[in-house]
């Protein structure tokens, strides 16, 4: 690898499988470093070549304008890479715009590894909170974000990207959740320090407003058995991206199910309070 700066050693950590071992994390800025970022999203997105997550000048510039473009290695393979530019309020806030692991490393602890590094970047640079967004239907993604990393949600973002057309999104929509790292909150600092936060509780007087189908499809109960529900369960489907692959119009319906009373209780004011082990966002009516 050319140009390579001081590395960073992410040292395995206690709450972690023995797996992790010690992965090497460094900022990135060396046009062949890049060009491995950008062939590693190019292996998760498939995207199609006219649109791709980012380019190599793409990531050559937001590296020399001095914003978070980094790489985590094993060994001299590129397998996992985030990038995030400053975002608004000046001095306050980055935006986290895209990360990806490479399959062959999942369960890894990659990701989280990379978050890590992200914040501790972030911390040194004065910041208070990163922002970044995923898809609300994609469960691993939201237990990561709210669990382990104890990330909030801020708004329901409908088709947020228009039409995508890659191997993992094409066809089915781009809603996505905000959410915000508020990087010294109680909960991030204890969950950074113990390797990972834990799932939501399921409180004993929450109601369920939409679950899955013993077929896999989405049941949204009438509106009148939670409409004036403190605390409602919004369940998610085990793994919508193979759904995508396998039965796109169950697929669409769940998109459509999730915006609907997801994006429906968070636009009257509700809020995200937790993401339980077993698939379910906890959400709390403040308008109840």
């Amino acid at each position: 690898m050319t140009g390579a700066p001081e590395r960073r050693i992410i040292d395995d950590m206690a709450a972690q499988p023995a797996t992790v071992a010690r992965l090497t994390i460094r900022e990135l800025s060396a046009l062949g470093d890049l060009e491995e970022v950008y062939a590693l999203f190019d292996s998760i997105w498939r995207p199609d070549r006219s649109n791709p997550p980012v380019t190599v000048e793409h990531l050559r510039a937001l590296a020399h304008a001095g914003n978070y473009v980094a790489g985590a290695y094993d060994g001299d393979d590129l397998i996992g890479a985030c990038v995030g530019f400053f975002a608004a309020p000046p001095g306050r806030s980055l935006h986290s715009h895209v990360a990806g692991v490479s399959s062959a490393a999942r369960g890894r602890h990659v990701g989280f590894a990379l978050k890590a590094h992200q914040r501790e970047w972030a911390l040194e640079r004065g910041l208070s909170e990163i922002t970044w967004t995923f898809d609300p239907l994609v469960r691993r993604n939201a237990y990561f974000n709210l669990a382990k990393l104890q990330a909030r949600t801020s708004d329901y973002l409908v088709d947020f990207y228009g039409d995508m057309d890659d191997a993992i999104n094409g066809g089915q929509g781009s809603d996505r959740l905000l959410v915000r790292w508020q990087l010294d909150a109680p909960e991030v600092v204890a969950a950074c320090a113990a390797g990972g936060g834990t799932g939501a509780v399921v409180p004993p007087d929450a109601v369920a407003a939409l679950t899955e189908s013993a077929s896999g499809r989405p049941m949204v109960a009438p509106r009148s058995a939670w409409a004036r529900a403190p605390r409602l369960l919004v369940a998610t489907p085990p793994d919508i991206e193979a759904l995508r692959g396998t039965d796109p119009v169950t697929a669409r319906h769940w998109r459509a199910a999730m915006r609907d009373v997801l994006g429906g209780v968070l636009g009257e004011g509700a809020r995200v309070a937790g993401f339980t082990r077993s698939g379910t966002y906890v959400v709390e009516r403040t308008d109840a």
